[in-house]
């Protein structure tokens, strides 16, 4: 089978990337190529990684300086997907050097089957204008960020990675396996992509959501009021926390306290501390072998079935797997 009939996959390495954000798809896409030449089923991918300036060089957030054999605007075949692999280096996002990549790009989307984007290359298609109205993801770390600079994306941090019409983003770094292996399922079915993520090591479909990576609460700067109070509630989890109690430590009427907190934090006190409380349950899940029950107590959740109800509507999972996906692997010598 000619080159030319093959799905051609484009992969737009950012400065700034991780390797992972572009080799993980990469690599998917190549395993999948073998597969299918063991199985006799044609046409398989072309895969190439190029560069988004004319110099075709390319610097890692490691300092790992690439050099790509095209850069993104030689391309002149058409391409079936095209991949923006990440890019830490956001703010440098209107550097005039991707003056000519953010004219190819907005050209070629009209030109190209699927379009996505690994991790802060959500960013890139942002700026493009390519996620005008577009449900997306990108690094949960990120999301917030995402949805200040660029308003008309439908922002939602939790999934792995989101389809939306033809436009393919995908979470943190490793959410670009993810997503090539649902690209790699929608082109040769369930049975290759089940084959390639396992000579990967990989899931399929991974369980689980973003939540369970990120943390339930933002840093709050120290004149902040839930700064202020963190520590003192920190020491009394296991006791009853409510606004008459929080306002009296910090010397204000019930009513007014409840006005400044939610004022200074978005969120009501009770829905601070029930988040501090599920924060402060996953560290003992993560590090030690406590039981279920002592983490529920200590961490004032109540019994099992209460925490296990928290734990799915902040993290959408059960402590329980939460504990078998995140603990320690130095847990014996902790706990």
């Amino acid at each position: 089978m000619e080159d030319q009939e093959k799905k051609n996959i484009v992969i737009v390495a950012m400065t700034g990337h991780m390797l992972l954000d572009f080799a993980g798809p990469a690599d998917v896409f190549n395993a999948a190529n073998k597969i299918l030449e063991l199985k006799g089923i044609p046409p398989g991918y072309e895969v190439r990684v190029v560069s988004p300036k004319k110099d075709k060089r390319v610097t890692n957030s490691a300092g790992i300086e690439l050099k790509c054999a095209n850069c993104a605007m030689e391309i002149n075949t058409p391409i079936d997907t095209l991949l923006i692999a990440g890019s830490n280096d956001i703010q440098n996002l209107d550097n005039p050097d991707y003056n000519d990549f953010y004219t190819w790009l907005a050209s070629i989307n009209k030109r190209t089957r699927r379009i996505g984007s690994v991790c802060a290359g959500a960013f890139v298609l942002a700026k493009a204008g390519i996620l005008n109205g577009i449900r997306a993801t990108t690094h949960w770390d990120r999301s917030d960020l995402l949805k200040k600079n660029y308003p008309l994306v439908k922002v939602d941090s939790n999934p792995f990675y989101i389809n939306d019409r033809n436009i393919y983003t995908s979470g943190g770094v490793s959410s670009g396996i993810d997503l090539a292996l649902a690209l790699v399922e929608e082109d040769y079915g369930k049975n290759i992509a089940l084959q390639v993520a396992r000579r990967l090591v990989f899931y399929l479909n991974r369980p689980g959501f973003q939540v369970q990576f990120g943390n339930l609460l933002p840093a709050y700067g120290e004149d902040n009021i839930a700064e202020r109070l963190r520590q003192w509630l920190i020491e009394r989890l296991h006791e009853p926390l409510d606004n008459v109690r929080l306002a009296d430590y910090s010397n204000m009427s019930p009513r007014n306290f409840t006005r400044v907190f939610y004022k200074q934090t978005g969120i009501s006190p009770a829905k601070y501390v029930e988040k501090l409380r599920v924060e402060a349950a996953r560290k003992y899940l993560e590090d030690t072998h406590i039981s279920l029950e002592q983490i529920a107590k200590k961490c004032g959740l109540g019994g099992l079935v209460s925490m296990r109800r928290t734990f799915l509507r902040h993290l959408m999972v059960t402590p329980s797997d939460y504990r078998s996906a995140f603990k320690t692997s130095l847990a014996d010598l902790i706990s």
